[in-house]
């Protein structure tokens, strides 16, 4: 089992930044790939970056045109997502998720954190 817990939500004006971490337990993650993704009302849920957690396989959805930037951080052992330059459609509750590397669907989802961009 893995266990994945996100922190960083909040809310910021457009133009401005956030900073999210995910923070796993349970099993080693040699394995897995680590997605970021988001829900916002009444749409459906996005996967907005995703990284092996051993680093490489770095992907982004089509919308984040280098606004975000997913990466690990060792020495804090989370997967953080970099979000700059948000709008107000950035907008959403943003939850982390894990896969094993050979599996197509994510299996393990954390509790998921606001992120509110005003105009």
């Amino acid at each position: 089992q893995v266990q994945l817990v996100e922190s960083g939500g909040g809310s910021v004006e457009a133009g401005g930044s956030l900073r999210l971490s995910c923070t796993p337990s349970g099993r080693a993650l040699t394995m897995y790939m680590i997605g970021w993704f988001r829900q916002a009302p009444g749409e459906e849920r996005e996967l907005v970056a995703s990284t092996r957690w051993t680093g490489g396989a770095t992907s982004y959805g089509d919308f984040v045109k280098g606004r975000f930037t997913i990466s690990r951080d060792k020495s804090k052992n989370t997967v953080d997502l970099q979000m700059d330059s948000l709008k107000p459609e950035d907008t959403a509750v943003y939850y982390c998720a894990a896969r094993y590397i050979t599996l197509s669907d994510y299996e393990y989802w954390g509790q998921g954190t606001q992120v509110t961009v005003s105009s």
